[in-house]
């Protein structure tokens, strides 16, 4: 079983790593094609392309400069520890052991507009770039263009590896979209996760982050493999319902 998220736009890298254990992304070399486009780009321009304020354009600017290879724990930190979004909050890694990590790394993939496909432990620069950016290079207009069919293909590798057929989809739909759904070599399951509000139950997105995170939590801690136990995830209050759910949509509701 394998399990996709979606990065997050918010970084840490001054906290200190939990674990020693790192890799380098699969698609460096890609990155690096990414890097050389973004360089060439004016902060004003960037600020327009990527829809945020001239404060960010600049620490993007500055970030997409400095950005160097080789990786290492000197320059770059483990990308499930580096971000920081709603999603990661999700996350207890302080009650993580080595297990954990291990577990993590063979399950867990994070789509990036910037890396691809990334493994919890892959070594990570500071970035923003998201995957719906409008980014033109010489594979196309938009960064959908640019991975083309590599990161379905590289997910059904980790499929394989993992053997089982089962993909749990826990990214959003942006970053999904990058992924050929039709061609992946697995049945691909979509939890959704709703809270009651204004008398009945809605899909609110913050709470729906830190659930998918939490629900990414679940599986690593207790090394799930078969999608039937999914239904058992009772974190933060949530529950699954029967009645709203599908096998590819189980519906968690929190009242």
């Amino acid at each position: 079983m394998i399990l996709t998220l979606s990065p997050a736009k918010t970084m840490d890298f001054e906290a200190q790593c939990l674990t020693k254990k790192h890799t380098i992304p699969d698609f460096i070399e890609d990155s690096e094609e990414l890097i050389k486009n973004l360089t060439k780009i004016g902060k004003s321009d960037l600020s327009e392309l990527m829809n945020i304020s001239d404060k960010l354009a600049d620490l993007n600017y500055d970030r997409y400069r400095s950005w160097s290879v080789p990786f290492s724990t000197n320059n770059a930190k483990q990308a499930l520890l580096a971000f920081k979004g709603d999603v990661y909050t999700g996350f207890g890694f302080d009650e993580w052991r080595s297990a954990d990590f291990n577990f993590a790394q063979k399950r867990i993939r994070i789509l990036s507009g910037l890396y691809g496909l990334l493994r919890p432990l892959d070594l990570i620069q500071a970035y923003r770039l998201e995957m719906g950016t409008g980014l033109n290079t010489s594979r196309g207009r938009n960064l959908y263009d640019f991975w083309g069919d590599a990161l379905t293909g590289a997910l059904n590798a980790a499929i394989k590896e993992s053997k089982s057929k089962v993909l749990i989809n826990l990214a959003s739909n942006e970053y999904f979209k990058s992924v050929d759904a039709n061609n992946l070599e697995a049945e691909v399951i979509a939890p959704t996760f709703k809270d009651f509000k204004n008398g009945k139950h809605k899909f609110i997105s913050f709470y729906a982050k830190k659930a998918r995170g939490m629900m990414a939590d679940f599986i690593v801690r207790n090394k799930i493999k078969n999608p039937v136990e999914l239904l058992k995830f009772d974190v933060g209050g949530y529950y699954y319902c029967s009645s709203s759910s599908t096998p590819e949509k189980p519906v968690f509701l929190r009242d």
